[in-house]
């Protein structure tokens, strides 16, 4: 009898292959979700509590020594002008430190910004931090503020200090959540050595 054979099936094992391909690329590159701004912050103004202080002691020294030697109207002239000159320096060092440093936290990444006229950006990706740390004396844990300590395999930046950061126990435990969700995302285990 002359039944007709039926025609083998098209080979789709090359497209599938290349669909698994294309998923395992993406899972390695973290592609496979939209990177997300979390937070962004510079150097805190509450982190110069000491500066202020030594601003505010200077002026009353010098309020006091200028009374003290001279007459109420020149005293009163040098006073003002010590306390201007002061409040002048400590507003263009914070200014400085405010302007000349950004971080940028996103949900893969974090993002260090440096410099005024010559900007310099590093970047460590969350899944290559491997321990997140912060430090606060006794009056910044008043204030709120301390310094982040960022340890990573990261070439550039194996161990990264962020001083002044407010909310300082918040964006720690911010960045370590984000570190431990990208490594799950991306089926990494973390192994303790």
């Amino acid at each position: 009898t002359n039944e007709p054979v039926p025609s083998a099936p098209a080979d789709d094992r090359p497209a599938a292959r290349d669909r698994l391909s294309d998923m395992v690329d993406s899972r390695r590159n973290g592609d496979d979700e939209d990177e997300q701004e979390i937070w962004k912050g510079n150097y805190s103004a509450k982190a110069m509590y000491f500066h202020f202080s030594v601003g505010i002691v200077i002026s009353i020294v010098s309020a006091v020594a200028s009374f003290y030697f001279s007459s109420f109207g020149r005293a009163l002239f040098i006073w003002f002008s010590i306390s201007a000159a002061i409040a002048v320096a400590l507003l263009i060092w914070l200014g400085i430190r405010k302007l000349s440093v950004r971080y940028e936290l996103s949900s893969q990444r974090l993002i260090h910004k440096r410099g005024i006229l010559r900007r310099v950006t590093d970047r460590i990706e969350l899944i290559d931090i491997d321990d997140v740390t912060f430090a606060q004396g006794i009056v910044e844990r008043m204030l709120g503020v301390g310094t982040i300590t960022v340890t990573s395999s990261d070439r550039t930046h194996p161990k990264f200090d962020m001083p002044g950061i407010d909310s300082v126990n918040k964006i720690a435990g911010e960045i370590d959540d984000l570190r431990r969700d990208e490594r799950r995302r991306r089926g990494l285990h973390i192994e303790s050595i």
